[in-house]
């Protein structure tokens, strides 16, 4: 073959790479992100009750069949002597979970269908003798995990949770 011919055939079977490439893009998805996490309140007295939201958005094209998730304090905020808070209750998408202490954990309610969301809160409440005043915060972290493809893949993080300032009424 003459030079000019493996240049016209390079050139095409780049071109041809690239039109591939190009057709067989997965479709963007939408900015949503994954988890988004909230607290009703960014100061509170000892003796109050704070409400944490966390929704869970589906980013794949098949259900979410099973979601895991655990809220847990800081490193930080298991540190300050007399800081005193247990989580009481939870609700939303819940179909099952454990409070009482200061983890939570819940299960969110499946299945999730692709693109949409599920929404769940947990409320912990400040004992009213807790330590308070400047610097004295409350911050969680959560660990996600949820499984779709009927099972054959899960993804899993962890996220920051805004807590809040304890200050003294």
């Amino acid at each position: 073959m003459r030079r000019t011919h493996v240049s016209r055939l390079g050139i095409a079977a780049i071109l041809a790479l690239v039109v591939g490439l190009l057709l067989s893009a997965a479709p963007a998805q939408a900015d949503t992100p994954l988890l988004t996490v909230g607290s009703d309140r960014a100061t509170a007295t000892p003796g109050s009750a704070v409400t944490l939201t966390l929704t869970l958005t589906n980013p794949h094209d098949t259900p979410v069949r099973f979601v895991y998730q655990s809220v847990q304090p800081t490193y930080q905020t298991s540190q300050v002597p007399g800081l005193a808070y247990a989580f009481s209750s939870c609700g939303g998408a819940v179909s099952a979970c454990d409070t009482g202490g200061t983890s939570g954990l819940v299960h969110h309610t499946v299945p999730v269908a692709a693109g949409a969301s599920t929404t769940v809160t947990l409320t912990y409440d400040i004992a009213a003798g807790s330590a308070c005043g400047a610097g004295t915060r409350i911050d969680f972290y959560t660990y996600l995990y949820y499984e779709y493809q009927s099972g054959a893949a899960s993804d899993s993080g962890i996220f920051d949770i805004p807590g809040n300032e304890v200050v003294c009424s």
